[in-house]
């Protein structure tokens, strides 16, 4: 029988909580969006629902790696479990108390919960797998670019892996609404996630990712230049994405090509699922055949093609000549693009973040994160609503340029 280390452990724990929490996540994002364009709101109403869930977002991130650094990363991701069980019991009462303010005020718990629980799947990395920490085949301390692989390696593993059973939440949510209802869907996701939580409670060790020396609320913000540039360069990059992706495109799906909300969300699922899948491997894309660990002119390298590629598509949607082929294919090689952006990303804040306290850094990356998706939300229902799916894209297209500029400030090497 094969015997597991305790960080290994503790990291599939982690893992198995972070996925739970993705699939209802994924499936509420699909079911707000869908039911709520059934009952007639608009694209912008439906994306103001999901303003405090994005501004909640930001403010968690940022007071959240605080937390995590005093109190543990056990403590937080347990409170971002069991957060979500709440907002979807909220979502649970009947279709006439679904009011504007009850379902903002549910996604704003859902937006605390959902970056708790990622800030601390995120930094637990960093707490498991220390610098200088001794290689699982020949229990020898590895050097430094053998720990920046393994580190890259796992935060690809981590972030593909809940990007992929997202893709699968976009499904199920699709599935649940047909199947259980609105309602329905909340309740069963409800209870599967309460189990998730009382096992979390019983087995995550309790010191993970507590920091020796407590730090000061002032420290929330980074001091550290790299953290702060790539910060800068993630806000634009998500929202490029968010601003068409969220409301614009699955509510132009729906109406401009006629597609079923079946349809709609088994295409979201398919492209989130093989976005994820890119995402694990997108060490074998940016330098691992060569050996070589990216610094941060990779981020900037890369995402050079992207801002080109969505630029592409705003110039075909402009032309309206043969949409359904344009989008797709466009989605599919802007996720793969967009895979590889995302997860050079990620490897890249767990790497710059300090040893001691690492959710400091990585809370404040991804409330820069938050950030992004904030804006990109609201743009994405209001310049839909008032200039249509190629202002979005054109829109993207500049967000992303924006961040291939900033990424030139980024050192060359990973670690700082």
């Amino acid at each position: 029988m094969l015997k597991l280390s305790p960080p290994v452990r503790q990291y599939l724990i982690i893992t198995g909580n972070y996925w739970a929490f993705t699939l209802t996540d994924g499936a509420l994002r699909m079911l707000v969006v869908l039911h709520f364009h059934q009952l007639g709101f608009s694209p912008l109403n439906i994306a103001l629902l999901f303003l405090f869930y994005e501004i909640f977002g930001v403010i968690t991130n940022l007071v959240g790696g605080w937390l995590g650094a005093r109190i543990g990363l056990n403590k937080t991701m347990n409170i971002g479990l069991g957060l979500q069980v709440i907002a979807l019991l909220a979502l649970t009462v009947p279709t006439a108390m679904l009011t504007v303010p009850w379902v903002m005020a549910a996604q704003a718990l859902s937006g605390i919960a959902k970056d708790l629980n990622k800030m601390s799947a995120k930094s637990g990395i960093k707490a498991l797998l220390p610098a200088g920490a001794a290689s699982a085949k020949t229990q020898r301390p590895v050097g430094e670019a053998a720990y920046e692989s393994r580190l890259y390696h796992w935060v690809a593993l981590l972030t593909g892996s809940k990007n992929a059973l997202k893709g699968v939440g976009f499904f199920l949510g699709g599935v649940l609404l047909a199947t259980l209802g609105f309602a329905g869907a909340m309740w069963a996701m409800a209870g599967v996630l309460l189990l998730v939580w009382i096992a979390s409670l019983l087995s995550l060790k309790s010191d993970l990712g507590k920091a020796k020396n407590k730090p000061k609320f002032g420290d929330i913000f980074s001091s550290s230049r790299a953290v702060n540039i790539l910060s800068a360069a993630r806000l634009f990059l998500f929202g490029a994405r968010d601003v068409w992706f969220v409301v614009a495109l699955p509510v132009f799906m729906a109406t401009t090509l006629g597609w079923a909300d079946w349809a709609v969300g088994t295409f979201f699922a398919c492209w989130v699922i093989g976005y994820g899948m890119v995402q694990s491997i997108a060490p074998y894309f940016t330098g691992k055949k060569s050996g070589k660990v990216p610094d941060g002119r990779a981020a900037m390298r890369w995402a050079i093609p992207l801002a080109v590629l969505t630029a592409g598509i705003a110039l075909g949607v402009s032309l309206g000549n043969g949409l359904a082929v344009i989008l797709i294919g466009g989605l599919l090689l802007f996720g793969v693009l967009f895979a590889i952006n995302s997860s050079l990303h990620s490897y890249l804040i767990v790497s710059y973040a300090k040893e001691d306290g690492a959710s400091l850094d990585v809370g404040f990356y991804y409330m820069a994160n938050a950030m992004g998706r904030l804006i990109g939300t609201v743009l994405s229902g209001w310049v839909y609503q008032s200039a249509g799916l190629a202002a979005c894209l054109w829109i993207s297209a500049a967000f992303i340029a924006l961040a291939a500029l900033i990424s030139l400030g980024l050192p060359r090497h990973a670690a700082v």
